[in-house]
């Protein structure tokens, strides 16, 4: 088969494509950096190299393809990342509609039907064509975004041990936590990229009949077991994931220099999933977890953080 591949060599796209590629397909991969193109090669695929807010560009690379999937990487340099999502969605839906694709597997996230002006799937109805929405939870991956914070060193550091976990903790060198306006012991479920990677790979191959929603997952614990795994797996046990309000979390957010908009927007996604209310989407969905657990990804996670 004809298969194309959206968002580069991410942490997605990497296995994903090799994985196709390794099945006997024919791949493209879209990326917006010609400087992939010699890695995308390496693996067996074509190279695609434009911007995928570009219809006419992706028209033309969709161009004979018997399925696509579709992603639109989160670009936190965009100060309105609706505005941003729901223009590449705009363009993925006027090339997949120009050129009939059959089959279109899109991947948006466990609350996109709870968000607002960042859920854009109902753009994808308009297509007439086999469609399945995989809304996947929260990337293991999400750790590397935290390192500077796990490590906890600096002045910085050592005051947010000292608020958040006390002077004993602070003069024992117990600094580094996580946080956000959902933590503590708020219920998620996380999921590998290598799971998404299998699940996309699996659906691209399928053909049913209208629009499906597929929910992705490798595992449920509570933000602070998750975060006592990875601290176990770095030397840190006394790890945890401490939860803010929405308004200390803006605070912070506005203090790091994000443009005011972006900060909201990440404001209210962390707060949805504080709500429960996608983990109730999830359980209520029931799909089969996948194999990649967070202690396996501890692991990797463990050999960056020493690296760096």
């Amino acid at each position: 088969m004809k298969l194309i591949v959206t968002g580069s060599l991410g942490n997605i796209g990497r296995p994903l494509t090799a994985s196709l590629v390794g099945a006997g397909h024919s791949v493209t991969v879209v990326s917006s950096s010609g400087e992939r193109q010699a890695a995308i090669e390496k693996l067996g695929a074509t190279a695609a190299i434009g911007s995928i807010t570009d219809a006419a560009f992706l028209a033309e690379t969709f161009n004979g393809a018997d399925a696509v999937y579709v992603m639109i990487p989160l670009d936190f340099r965009e100060p309105d990342l609706g505005a941003y999502m729901h223009r590449a969605a705009g363009a993925y839906v006027q090339a997949l509609g120009a050129t009939r694709i059959r089959r279109v597997v899109v991947l948006s996230g466990w609350a996109a039907d709870l968000l607002k002006a960042e859920n854009v799937e109902h753009l994808f109805d308009t297509l007439k064509t086999s469609l399945t929405i995989l809304r996947p939870a929260a990337f293991y991956t999400n750790f590397y975004q935290s390192m500077d914070l796990i490590r906890g060193k600096g002045l910085t550091g050592k005051l947010l041990a000292l608020r958040y976990n006390g002077l004993r903790a602070l003069l024992t060198g117990k600094t580094g936590l996580l946080m956000g306006n959902y933590g503590g012991d708020d219920r998620v479920v996380f999921v590998s990229p290598k799971d998404i990677a299998d699940a996309v790979a699996e659906e691209l191959l399928l053909l049913p009949e209208g629009r499906a929603v597929r929910y992705l997952g490798s595992e449920e614990m509570t933000c602070n077991e998750a975060a006592g795994i990875i601290g176990a797996a770095i030397g840190k046990p006394w790890l945890r994931w401490v939860l803010l309000t929405d308004k200390q979390m803006l605070r912070g957010l506005k203090m790091a220099k994000m443009p005011e908009k972006l900060a909201k927007t990440l404001v209210e996604m962390q707060a949805v999933t504080h709500s429960g209310k996608p983990l109730e989407n999830f359980r209520r969905a029931n799909p089969k977890m996948g194999k990649v657990k967070l202690r396996d990804f501890a692991r990797e996670f463990a050999m960056a953080y020493q690296q760096k």
